[in-house]
């Protein structure tokens, strides 16, 4: 069994080896929130959430599905805030990390997604590389949209005094005026992209196997930074708090949506089921959240894509007919910073041989403009088009890389692929069976 036990703590303090400054270790710990004047911070407990601190020293994440938000970090060493090699699944978001030092870096290397994170003062803002991919939305390096640089040599060593600029990067670290993604989302250059070979299903996704669950009704989470776990919620859940945790959980609803964001800011779903029992309109609305390694079935709609989302390492599957339904894995109809990274897409019904609508369709029906979306990385499968692009799309940088895709679908991978303010990388977006580019 692998629960989760509440109980009150207080964070130990010791001497990090090598640094001279009094440090943290945040191990065996699952939320971290509400502290200030904190030194050097370093988290070996997968699933931590530091919530907002303010540090004076670095953060080294050494567990995955760590998240940092509202937090600032200062810091004057060789990097602010490192993920390490083989961890994945970091989420920074809403944070600020300040460089003392020119030859200070700030976010470093790479498997990690950043939001609304603003980096200043540092030699570079944001590294990551084709190995270790980062997404970067709503961000800003030194006060300006960052965008995608190669690692420099020698990573682990502080930087030269006059270090080599980086594609897209002035010498001493300001972003010039070329390298400005359009509205601040950025990528790795799309030829270096890693292409995935392997995709979330029913072994990886969802509550962990000999989790036990506890009987539950209908919730509505109404208390900043509450965390649900280990529940069986025959019913719905709204949120309209900030920063709520829902994890490892059940969620068995017949309502129009499983999960419903009301007014609320930053919630993450992770390891969790939702079963639309055929009538969710869609999995969850809206916006300003995150899923993480979500198994979704029995629904209408999978995910609303609202402003402010992240959904990676889930699994959409068995969408559910309805009269006159036109069911979608996931879709946007207007909202900004929206990424999509890793997922299993599944709209495609094998038995009745129903492709459905769309794995993702995008279109501005209901908002003037979707802006900053990035889909990569996910294996998509069925749609009258798996890509539907419709007519009425207002598009500001939406990227579409590095997918794989079935061929399960009625007319063909996209639709509108030369859209204007979409891009549609042919290098990287595959067919599973060939592994050779779509001809969209």
């Amino acid at each position: 069994m692998r629960g989760t036990r509440r109980r009150s703590w207080r964070t130990p303090r010791s001497l990090v080896v090598g640094s001279a400054t009094l440090g943290i270790i945040l191990a065996g710990i699952g939320v971290a929130v509400a502290s200030s004047g904190d030194g050097s911070v370093t988290i070996t407990k997968a699933g931590t959430v530091l919530d907002g601190r303010k540090i004076d020293g670095y953060v080294h994440i050494k567990a995955d599905d760590v998240t940092i938000r509202n937090t600032a970090v200062r810091y004057g060493g060789a990097h602010a805030v490192r993920i390490f090699e083989g961890v994945t699944g970091a989420l920074i978001e809403n944070t600020t990390i300040q460089c003392t030092k020119p030859r200070t870096n700030g976010l470093v290397f790479g498997n990690y997604t950043a939001r609304k994170v603003q980096v200043t003062g540092c030699r570079f803002g944001f590294l990551h590389s084709a190995d270790a991919p980062a997404t970067i939305v709503d961000s800003t390096w030194n006060g300006e949209p960052v965008a995608a640089g190669e690692l420099p040599p020698d990573q682990d060593e502080p930087a030269p005094s006059e270090p080599s600029p980086t594609p897209g990067a002035s010498p001493g670290g300001t972003p010039s005026s070329e390298a400005k993604p359009g509205a601040g989302a950025t990528k790795t250059t799309a030829p270096n992209l890693a292409i995935p070979t392997s995709f979330p299903g029913p072994d990886n996704t969802g509550v962990p196997a000999g989790t036990k669950l506890k009987a539950s009704g209908s919730l509505k989470l109404a208390q900043d930074g509450v965390v649900v776990s280990g529940l069986d919620i025959k019913g719905c859940v709204t949120v309209t708090a900030r920063n709520v945790i829902i994890r490892k959980s059940r969620i068995t609803c017949d309502s129009n949506y499983s999960i419903r964001t009301d007014g609320a800011d930053n919630l993450l779903v992770e390891d969790v089921e939702i079963d639309g029992m055929g009538r969710n309109s869609a999995a969850v609305c809206c916006g300003e959240y995150t899923l993480r390694r979500v198994d979704i079935s029995n629904v209408i709609d999978g995910p609303r894509l609202g402003s402010d989302v992240v959904v990676e390492n889930s699994w959409i599957h068995h969408l559910k007919r309805q009269p006159g339904s036109h069911n979608d894995a996931l879709q946007t109809t207007g909202a900004s910073n929206i990424v999509v990274r890793g997922n299993s897409l599944e709209a495609y019904n094998p038995v009745t041989r129903d492709p459905f609508n769309a794995c993702l369709m995008i279109g501005s029906t209901t908002g003037p403009v979707v802006e900053n979306l990035v889909f990569e990385g996910n294996y998509c499968n069925g749609g009258n088009y798996s890509i539907g692009v419709r007519a009425d799309l207002n598009a500001v940088n939406i990227q579409l890389r590095a997918n794989v895709f079935g061929r399960n679908y009625r007319y063909g991978v996209i639709a509108r692929p030369t859209q204007r303010g979409l891009t549609w990388d042919r290098a990287t977006n595959l067919f599973v069976d060939t592994r050779r580019p779509v001809v969209g």
